[in-house]
């Protein structure tokens, strides 16, 4: 096994130009991967919920990670991808926080918080793919 490290860099939040609509949100996610002494810059992974679903507890549908071709655990990224959504917005968000059921929408934000994570990734393994 390989140590990969994930460094987000930025969030674009519920942005128009990635597909958002009344029935969905979708956010980028853009990241640093280093992994095997290599480090890509500005990889991205899109982040997809349900207007109106609460951002702590629902699921968000995760894309995979975009910029990067190699061995992954996709569902650890996923794991991560959702931890710095939530982290940027929600109740307990570092810059958001929405409370209480609301039904406020904000629309193509720029959050610029840096956050990284690091996991186990077999260096043998498949390429991930859908």
């Amino acid at each position: 096994m390989a140590t990969m490290t994930v460094t987000f860099e930025k969030l674009h939040q519920d942005s128009q130009d990635y597909g958002s609509d009344e029935e969905h949100m979708i956010s980028r996610a853009f990241c640093d991967i280093s992994f095997q002494g290599k480090t890509l810059s500005e990889c991205t992974v899109d982040l997809k919920q349900t207007v109106g679903s609460d951002f702590e507890k629902d699921p968000l549908e995760v894309s995979n990670l975009r910029g990067y071709e190699g061995p992954i655990d996709s569902s650890e990224m996923r794991n991560c991808a959702e931890s710095y959504f939530r982290l940027a917005v929600g109740r307990y968000g570092t810059v958001f926080r929405i409370e209480g059921g609301s039904n406020v929408r904000m629309r193509d934000n720029w959050i610029h918080m840096q956050e990284t994570y690091t996991f186990e990734v077999d260096p043998h393994a498949q390429v991930a793919g859908w």
